[in-house]
Formats: structure tokens, C-alpha cells, sequence
């Protein structure tokens, strides 16, 4: 009965492993580039994304189905920040047009559960891609200081040592 929702689902599964894969990858190389900031914003929201293929998970299972655990596409290898947030960007602009779509065709096969978890998943995704665009915005008015200020705090951090506990 829910074949069409199952799906939905088990493409957004897709999509959110592939986020959570190559948020990963940004972060690793933002935390190696000492930009602690947008470290922690890319592993922050490859963390959200792993909920999300939980909740995709959960619901795919209440109505009977296989969760299907294979990214949607490979990590793509970009060292260069405003082109990882550029992605972001775009990744999050997709998963928004796609999950919208999907909670009206749930809708319209009469499974209003399934319709809901989409439209969670839109206003976080909605708030990743207001994330990134801010941080574009400010490399586009601080220009490459903005990184630098990153970096900076990193290394003052490390110089001075780990903390007396």
C-alpha cells in the first residue's frame, strides 16, 4: 500500500547518507585548514543529516519496508571553502525542492505521516542552506580575513596549551 512512500523514503536515505558523507569530508579538511568555525558547522550538520536518515529509517520500517543504506552519489574532493559551501548550498537547495515534491505526492497517496516527516526535513534543510549562505556572504564581505581570523584563533588556542581541568 505504501510502496511510493517507501520509495521517497529510501531516496532521501540516498541523499542524506551522501551528505553526511561529504559534510564529513568538509569538515576533516576545514579542521585541518585551522578554520575551527566551519569545522564545526560542517560536522554539526552532517550529525543532523544522520538523523534524518534515522527518521527516513524509522518510517520505512513502521510500514513494512527495507531501508536501503546506499549513498546517492560519491564524496565530491574539494579543499577550496567557498567551493564547499557553494555545494552545501546547492546539496541543501535540492534536498528542499525534492522533499517539498515528495510530501505532496505522500499527501496525495493519503499518507499524511510520511508528508510530515518531509516537511521536518525541509525546515532543516531550509537552516543548512541559511547556514552556508551566511557563511558565503561572510567570506564575500571579509574576504579571505575572515579565514584568516579562523585560523588565527586555532592557532592562539593551541599555543596556548591544553586546559588545567
Amino acid at each position: 500500500m505504501h510502496e511510493k512512500s517507501i520509495e521517497l523514503l529510501n531516496k532521501a536515505v540516498a541523499d542524506e547518507l551522501s551528505a553526511v558523507h561529504q559534510y564529513m569530508y568538509f569538515h576533516f579538511h576545514c579542521d585541518d585548514q585551522g578554520y575551527d568555525l566551519l569545522a564545526g558547522l560542517f560536522i554539526k550538520t552532517a550529525i543532523e543529516e544522520m538523523g534524518h536518515v534515522e527518521r527516513c529509517a524509522e518510517r520505512i520500517l513502521f510500514l513494512g519496508g527495507e531501508v536501503e543504506m546506499i549513498a546517492a552519489v560519491p564524496v565530491e574532493k574539494i579543499h577550496d571553502v567557498r567551493k564547499m559551501l557553494e555545494l552545501g548550498r546547492k546539496m541543501e537547495e535540492g534536498s528542499i525542492k525534492d522533499y517539498n515534491l515528495w510530501a505532496n505526492e505522500c499527501s496525495a497517496n493519503a499518507d499524511s505521516a510520511t508528508r510530515k516527516v518531509f516537511e521536518g526535513l525541509v525546515d532543516d534543510e531550509e537552516r543548512h542552506y541559511d547556514q552556508y549562505d551566511t557563511e558565503m556572504v561572510n567570506i564575500d564581505k571579509f574576504g579571505e580575513r575572515y579565514l584568516a581570523l579562523q585560523s588565527i584563533e586555532r592557532s592562539k588556542s593551541v599555543a596556548s596549551g591544553p586546559e588545567a581541568e
